[in-house]
């Protein structure tokens, strides 16, 4: 099931096979992984790239390529977690994007795209978004978002490499996010 999803500037499609080449360039470039203190090994992304695709397949929704008339630029969208973090099954938004693209607003411009589609093709009740007490770059995403801060659901992750990384956690409601749509977006 591929999708396309355009905006006034960028293209946000379905990740293909073809697009690892570019997922790796991403996610193995340390300036793009700054927030998560270490870039991904090529077989770590790898790993990655194919759990975004079979999520896709699965469900409908997952990770999308965003490019704008220059090409690539990162992905965005909607991952269905099975039981990957504290917060058991859920569905999250998320982004990382190339340095090119930072302070630009693409990143609202796409996860604003992406949560609209997902609430729309989906029967999702919330989607959740995440990130580290000091990734302000993200938060400040999630509030022009206006999703709602859950502190309730912050949580922490430990990871062999990074040790551990603590989640602060905002919510989109589907019945929020669908009035603000009906009302013409979430400025």
């Amino acid at each position: 099931m591929s999708k396309t999803l355009a905006t006034e500037r960028l293209t946000l499609r379905s990740l293909t096979p073809k697009d690892l080449p570019d997922f790796l360039g991403l996610m193995t470039n340390p300036q793009s992984m700054v927030d998560y203190g270490r870039p991904d090994s090529a077989d770590q992304a790898e790993a990655k790239f194919r759990r975004y695709l079979i999520c896709q397949a699965r469900h409908g929704i997952s990770r999308l390529h965003v490019s704008d008339a220059d090409g690539f630029l990162g992905y965005v969208g909607v991952f269905v977690h099975d039981n990957h973090t504290p917060l058991g099954p859920h569905a999250e938004i998320g982004w990382r994007l190339l340095p090119r693209a930072w302070g630009s607003g693409y990143a609202t411009e796409a996860a604003r795209a992406a949560l609209t589609d997902a609430f729309a093709t989906t029967d999702l009740a919330e989607v959740l978004a995440y990130t580290a007490p000091d990734n302000l770059r993200s938060q400040a995403v999630m509030e022009r978002l206006a999703l709602t801060r859950e502190p309730q659901r912050d949580f922490q992750l430990v990871d062999s490499d990074i040790g551990v990384w603590s989640c602060l956690v905002w919510l989109a409601h589907r019945r929020d996010w669908i009035n603000h749509d009906a009302l013409g977006g979430m400025e």
